[in-house]
């Protein structure tokens, strides 16, 4: 189910919607009884989606795609098919709660590290007053592996009954993990975040506004994490970047 127009870069679809639009959409649809999937995809998920053929399929089946990273913005412009602007997953938590809140629909927090999916719940109910947060967890590393493990996680998803679940995992283990809750729970939203519950803790610090509007909040986490970010951004992210504006010139001119 698609709740909005769809450009593509690279074959990638993205709705071409807002934060509020997005926002609205889901709470539209939980009032209705309509569940749903979010993912939120950068520049390394592009870049997954051109070269991991089981994750490719995830982005179809999604309801939302939302572009969370300023290259695809960019890009978007560049082939004049504009996006309206960034959906970042770190902010859509905020946003999305606010909302879940006042729907008073209940969320549910799934991944990050150790004891971060209760903090970052506890956080979050500070901010919206009145915020049903159905439960949390933290599955161990490699969980995805073992068949018992994962049936223990969304088992315990599925008891709580959530109107909305977070997942702060890498995109590779969300979209193994969400389908199978979604079958669980066919009435509930979905939103893949990734490292959000550390931002919404703090652990991880955002970059300052400035340079998220610059496109280069990029530097500011490499900064933070340069051993576990070097080959994301450096190796593979700015060789990427190059063939992504090349695409978008060249469908520009097509």
């Amino acid at each position: 189910m698609t709740m909005a127009e769809r450009i593509t870069l690279m074959e990638m679809p993205i709705d071409a919607v807002t934060e509020d639009e997005a926002v609205t959409t889901v709470g539209d649809a939980l009032d209705q009884g309509r569940g749903g999937w979010v993912i939120t995809p950068n520049l390394d998920h592009l870049r997954a989606f051109q070269t991991d053929p089981e994750i490719r399929p995830h982005f179809r089946e999604a309801d939302l795609v939302l572009a969370d990273g300023m290259p695809l913005i960019w890009a978007s412009r560049v082939q004049d098919t504009p996006l309206p602007e960034r959906v970042a997953g770190s902010d859509l938590i905020w946003s999305l709660t606010d909302e879940a809140s006042r729907r008073d629909a209940s969320v549910y927090l799934v991944g990050g590290n150790p004891g971060t999916a209760a903090e970052a719940g506890d956080t979050l109910r500070e901010a919206s007053p009145g915020l049903r947060v159905a439960g949390s967890q933290c599955p161990p590393m490699g969980f995805e592996q073992d068949p018992e493990k994962v049936e223990e996680v969304v088992t315990a998803v599925e008891h709580e009954h959530p109107d909305i679940v977070y997942v702060g995992l890498p995109l590779d283990k969300q979209v193994d993990l969400i389908p199978k809750l979604r079958r669980r729970l066919p009435h509930a939203w979905f939103l893949g975040l990734g490292v959000s519950f550390s931002f919404v803790t703090g652990d991880v610090r955002r970059a300052p506004e400035w340079m998220q509007r610059a496109g280069v909040e990029w530097i500011h986490r490499l900064l933070q994490e340069p051993r576990r970010l070097a080959r994301r951004y450096l190796v593979e992210g700015l060789p990427f970047a190059t063939r992504l504006f090349a695409h978008a010139v060249r469908r520009r001119l097509a």
